[in-house]
């Protein structure tokens, strides 16, 4: 047998192995020692070398632990927490200003960490309790918070975004800059959703109590504040200093660690055992990013030296589809595949087989990244794994399941608008990238 139909029988064995509950990272390693000696022989661990050498040499990588690190410190800060109370009192006399106050919190947060797992669980605690405790209907504050926790993946400084960067060869500034617009569309579209629901039934999202209201203005001015003006001292130093090349992404997710070590200890929330778990939880999320990302690409580097991504290429090619048309059957294939896998292989292993057909049809690589991320966005609140609703389970124990999924559910239609808005209009990306570094 030919080392191109080898390549795909790694490819699907997989999914199968995958699906049956096996580790990711090993299973793709062992897979691919597997059948990669069987097609290249002794090449497949010179092949194995040369990725772990090429990936640990790649300094981009490194922003992936600091802005992780970032994050883990940021969610002790109390930060979010303080903007939350505030945003809940000043919008307190609305209906559903606790679904107002969840996202523009879950937006700033996703500014400051760019990781989902801390986000959820964090708006989970800050703000299900007072939801629950002011009336407010469940399955929509639900999914609210897993909706408002998802945008940690695409605002920057979101990791993937990180990731995305050295495998499409693009540059991480403009991708950063191109995200920003679509993170905004979305925080939009949700807070355009949940206040109309509000509207058209006020049970849904009463407004506060008069007792609850009465608080004094000095207080409330120096809770907003203090909750606003730290985090977004921060997201402006680092990711203006990243989009405006002043500093690369490693050197500005520096910076946002110091800052964030700043902020925390001016909150007088740092003390050495909140920064010793800081520290663990960073080690931990990187290590698990970093294998998966080697164990994918050193699958991708033998799946490209069998020859399967030019046969599949000039398969595909050979239909002649038109390039709308096949961006859209990529997205739908990222959608399905982000149930079952972790976003890393889908961007590393699946991804760069389409990259050669993608750069024939003269595809713009930014405005498909953000609809990729987008899409992968949407499977963190989508049934039947949807993540979010097992993070946001964890913090809430007394929410079912079957409540959380179903409140979840009009967020994925609002991400669906989200991707054919951004496919129809790709200005939307294309504006801050053209408008801060030219065509």
């Amino acid at each position: 047998m030919s080392p191109e139909y080898w390549g795909l029988l790694l490819l699907g064995s997989l999914f199968v192995v995958i699906m049956i509950g096996f580790p990711i990272s090993f299973t793709i390693i062992f897979l691919t020692i597997a059948f990669g000696y069987t097609a290249l022989g002794g090449r497949v661990f010179y092949i194995m070398s040369l990725s772990n050498y090429t990936d640990m040499l790649n300094t981009v990588l490194s922003a992936v632990a600091l802005f992780t690190f970032m994050g883990c410190i940021l969610e002790s800060s109390g930060l979010m927490e303080r903007l939350f109370k505030a945003l809940q009192i000043l919008c307190g006399r609305l209906r559903g200003s606790l679904y107002l106050g969840t996202i523009v919190a879950a937006t700033l947060f996703a500014a400051a960490t760019g990781i989902v797992g801390a986000s959820v669980p964090i708006i989970g605690l800050m703000a299900g309790p007072q939801m629950r405790k002011s009336g407010y209907d469940t399955s929509l504050c639900a999914g609210t918070i897993c909706a408002g926790g998802t945008l940690g993946i695409l605002i920057p400084p979101s990791v993937m975004l990180v990731v995305m960067g050295p495998v499409f060869s693009v540059s991480v500034a403009r991708l950063y800059a191109a995200a920003i617009i679509p993170g905004l569309l979305l925080s939009f579209l949700y807070i355009a959703y949940t206040m109309t629901r509000c509207v058209l039934n006020p049970k849904l999202g009463p407004a506060l109590s008069a007792e609850e209201l009465n608080v004094p203005r000095s207080y409330l001015v120096r809770e907003f504040f203090l909750g606003l003006i730290p985090p977004a001292s921060l997201i402006l130093a680092t990711l203006g200093s990243i989009i405006t090349g002043f500093a690369t992404p490693t050197e500005g997710a520096a910076v946002g660690c110091l800052g964030a070590v700043l902020v925390t200890w001016g909150h007088r929330k740092l003390n050495f055992k909140m920064f010793k778990e800081a520290c663990y939880r960073t080690l931990e999320n990187t290590s698990m990013v970093m294998l998966l990302l080697m164990a994918s690409n050193f699958m991708g580097g033998v799946f490209s030296a069998c020859g399967t991504p030019r046969l599949i290429s000039e398969t595909l090619l050979g239909l002649n589809l038109p390039a709308g048309v096949f961006v859209l059957g990529t997205l739908v294939v990222c959608f399905i595949l982000g149930w079952p896998l972790e976003w890393v292989p889908i961007v590393a292993i699946i991804l760069p087989i389409f990259v050669p057909i993608l750069t024939a049809l003269q595809v713009d690589m930014i405005w498909f990244c953000i609809l990729v991320a987008v899409t992968l966005q949407s499977c963190w609140i989508s049934p039947p794994v949807a993540a979010s609703a097992y993070y946001l389970k964890a913090v809430m124990p007394d929410w079912q399941l079957i409540d959380i999924y179903k409140g979840m559910m009009p967020f994925m239609y609002l991400q669906a608008v989200a991707v054919l808005t951004i496919y129809f209009f790709p200005g939307i990306v294309s504006l801050l990238p053209v408008l801060m570094y030219g065509k």
